[in-house]
């Protein structure tokens, strides 16, 4: 007998389905689907967060140093032109003029102006390291797209749920031992009369 339910589809498209749903779940926190289905992505879904809560704690902050862009007012980076043999010596703070036009200066080049930065970062143990490999095998990448900036490309960002899994979802359920996830039946669908169930979490 088989541990799991097939779903009548192939290996690979029963995964993708899988994977497509517990990100679904994970980024919205509910989903609607049949009830075979759900108890599969529950299964997936509730390992996921009690990785999540037992590894959520384990890191450490670090001080880094780290060169990040510097920027104008109007947010773009700042830009000038140095000499190409002799990279410290800055021939011009601009590579535009007041008309907004190249500046070109004999044997020089246009660089980035770059800042040195001390960050804080959290720095993963292994143990948490090897539960983010885990989630990410898992977990499909999720990209927003915010309703005023919608169809422009420079609007959209990359969510990051393994992080969301660890920050915000795992302190949740810090103090609960399982059952993170419930069932509710809505009744039949139109068409197959499959039973529809909405995912949630608790």
């Amino acid at each position: 007998m088989a541990m799991y339910r097939k779903l009548g589809r192939t290996s690979s498209q029963r995964k993708a389905l899988l994977r497509n749903q517990v990100t679904a779940l994970i980024n919205n926190g509910k989903i609607v689907t049949t009830e075979a289905k759900a108890k599969e992505v529950k299964k997936i879904a509730e390992s996921l967060i009690a990785l999540a809560v037992k590894e959520k704690d384990n890191f450490e902050t670090v001080k880094v140093t780290a060169k990040v862009a510097r920027k104008d007012k109007d947010g773009k980076r700042v830009k000038q032109i140095v000499d190409k043999d002799d990279h410290s010596k800055v021939l011009s703070d601009t590579h535009r003029d007041k008309d907004g036009k190249l500046i070109r200066k004999e044997n020089g080049v246009t660089v980035t102006v770059y800042d040195e930065v001390e960050k804080e970062i959290k720095k993963d143990m292994p143990s948490r390291l090897h539960a983010r490999r885990q989630m990410l095998k898992v977990l499909y990448p999720v990209t927003a797209v915010p309703a005023e900036g919608k169809g422009k490309k420079k609007a959209t960002k990359e969510i990051n749920l393994v992080d969301k899994l660890f920050d915000e979802i795992a302190p949740k359920y810090a103090n609960r031992k399982g059952g993170y996830t419930r069932i509710i039946k809505i009744g039949q669908r139109k068409g197959d009369g499959a039973l529809e169930v909405v995912l949630e979490m608790v």
